[in-house]
């Protein structure tokens, strides 16, 4: 996985120790194990990023950082890995995640009215929460393991070419040597 590249969009933890609003943290926050960009770390803060942004819950980035805590991943990877769940995107995804539910559920799911207002929304809250949690629970395990896995293929698939090509650069040095070019790589 290219590392270089998660490290030059993820913010120095001297940064944030230093921010007014997170000094109450700023031990927490400075714990090395939580900013290690490993191939376990990177997989893990995926899977606990991306299974607390698929939950129907606020405060989604606190448990997100919770679970990098304690599964000592990377902070700032798993929280970050939350805001796919945003204003624009959260209709779509907790939509796709309450038809899921009704499916499993062997339920029809309700079909929202032509102009939705927050008020048909309360209306059936009662209704539709039991199936929105079910479907958001099992769209979080199933999205962030299969996340990790991937994650870790990729990871490994990246280091496997790595080497591939380091092997072959070195061949090809060493067939250049022996034919004795001059501008040999």
């Amino acid at each position: 996985m290219p590392r270089r590249l998660l490290q030059r969009y993820m913010p120095h933890p001297e940064t944030l120790k230093r921010n007014r609003s997170l000094r109450f943290m700023s031990h927490w926050i400075g714990n090395p194990s939580l900013w290690v960009l490993s191939r376990r770390g990177v997989a893990n803060a995926f899977m606990v990023g991306l299974f607390s942004a698929l939950l129907p819950i606020p405060f989604q980035m606190v448990v997100a950082a919770f679970g990098a805590w304690l599964l000592r991943c990377n902070l700032p990877l798993s929280v970050g890995l939350v805001w796919i769940t945003n204003p624009l995107t959260i209709p779509l995804i907790f939509y796709g995640n309450y038809r899921l539910g009704a499916w499993l559920l062997s339920t029809p799911a309700r079909e929202a009215p032509e102009a939705l207002s927050t008020r048909w929304v309360a209306e059936q809250m009662l209704d539709i929460l039991p199936i929105l949690a079910l479907g958001s629970l099992v769209a979080a395990v199933v999205v962030g393991l299969g996340a990790n896995l991937a994650v870790r293929l990729l990871w490994r698939w990246h280091v496997v070419r790595s080497w591939k090509q380091r092997r072959h650069r070195r061949r090809q040095r060493r067939a250049a040597r022996r034919r004795g070019d001059e501008h040999a790589p």
